[in-house]
């Protein structure tokens, strides 16, 4: 009896210690270790509960994809898809504490579109390149892309921390698209939109993605090879991710770069394209910074880059380097939810959340966007 009294004793033990690291899960296709919600003080009950609620919140645009993006930026001239898009799949979702999967619903394995998300991985590489030396945040961009993208008094203003909060305001047409045509303003029409003022670089706010596929071209120029194999090769092989995840850009986006034909990226899915990319790869993703870009001993990508994407930016108190981020007073504070809170987000309902108080990565894809804040509550009050 004292020997299975002991043994009952060792097995709780040591449940307790690996309820108290953090865990990195293994390379793709190798299990990914579960816990229950009970051993880190969450109520069962009340964490199903908020999987209910999103996988009922399903997201009410088409599953077909092309469909949804011409009918979400209809109000925009010349709008055209001009990268690839798929049909969806269903909600889906993983919830990680210190690592382990706690929950998951739907087929997390399945690969989907992910829209904007793309952007923190796009500022992800932007870091890297800012680690290696490249540049500085605060560098006049036309410092290295020499070509006429950065022409004129008010382009030649643009820093890259301005492409990198979207304040840069930079005026021009990159494949084939217009800057002013992207996401116009409610009043005025194209004349008003063409014949706009300029804002200083770094004084407005402004989301855009021409201005954010223009910093996916210069990236390029700097890194001078595609940056899917730059963020396949710095973080995505480290942190064990599948080999089922896609970057792409624009049947017209590509260049000759040092005598090799090369594609630049999109930032998003807005005119098709952007990082096609399945929940469980996402979830690492989030999991490297939850650990302040450090995997398994091995830091991928700075401290301090993090801690500088995570800050307020001058123009966008809830905004940091294509990080959005959860701040009171703010058009998209979650009431009930840590400031601290930071987040990935994408067109559609996908998300990568970090709540850095309750060690805390989730994932969720396909719930309908005004719904996400209300099921990121759900989840943090299923905590004892």
């Amino acid at each position: 009896m004292n020997y299975i009294i002991k043994l009952v004793f060792l097995f709780s033990m040591l449940g307790h210690l690996a309820a108290g690291q953090m865990y990195f899960p293994p390379p793709f296709g190798i299990k990914w270790e579960q816990r229950l919600p009970e051993d880190f003080k969450i109520k069962s009950e009340e964490l199903d509960a908020a999987i209910n609620f999103a996988k009922e919140k399903e997201y009410s645009g088409s599953k077909d994809l092309r469909i949804a993006i011409l009918k979400g930026f209809e109000r925009e001239p010349y709008h055209e898809i001009l990268g690839p898009t798929i049909k969806r799949g269903g909600p889906v979702g993983m919830i990680l504490k210190k690592g382990y999967v706690i929950a998951s619903w739907g087929n997390t394995k399945r690969v989907d579109m992910t829209f904007s998300v793309t952007k923190s991985y796009l500022s992800t590489v932007a870091g890297l390149a800012i680690d290696q030396g490249f540049f500085r945040a605060n560098d006049l961009v036309s410092n290295l892309i020499w070509d006429s993208t950065f022409d004129g008094e008010h382009n030649q203003q643009i820093r890259w921390k301005h492409l990198l909060n979207q304040s840069s305001d930079w005026s021009g047409n990159l494949w084939g698209g217009d800057d002013w045509a992207d996401r116009p303003p409610k009043d005025g029409k194209i004349d008003n939109w063409k014949n706009r003022k300029y804002r200083a670089p770094g004084s407005h706010f402004e989301y855009n993605d021409v201005r954010v596929n223009l910093l996916a071209y210069c990236l390029l120029n700097v890194w001078r090879k595609p940056l899917p194999q730059v963020l396949k090769e710095r973080i995505m092989d480290p942190i064990g991710a599948s080999s089922t995840w896609r970057w792409y850009g624009y049947k017209n986006s590509w260049i000759e770069l040092d005598g090799t034909r090369m594609q630049s990226v999109s930032g998003g899915g807005h005119s098709g394209g952007g990082l096609f990319i399945n929940t469980e790869d996402h979830a690492r993703f989030g999991l490297l910074f939850l650990n302040k870009g450090s995997w398994k001993g091995k830091q991928l990508i700075s401290e301090e880059w993090i801690q500088k994407a995570l800050k307020s930016s001058p123009a966008k108190k809830n905004y940091g380097y294509m990080w959005w981020l959860n701040k009171k007073g703010t058009d998209r504070y979650w009431e009930g939810v840590p400031e601290n809170v930071f987040y990935a987000s994408g067109f559609g309902g996908n998300f990568i959340i970090i709540v850095p108080d309750k060690e805390l990565v989730v994932v969720t894809r396909w719930l309908e966007p005004s719904q996400v804040g209300q099921f990121i509550k759900k989840v943090i009050d299923a905590f004892y």
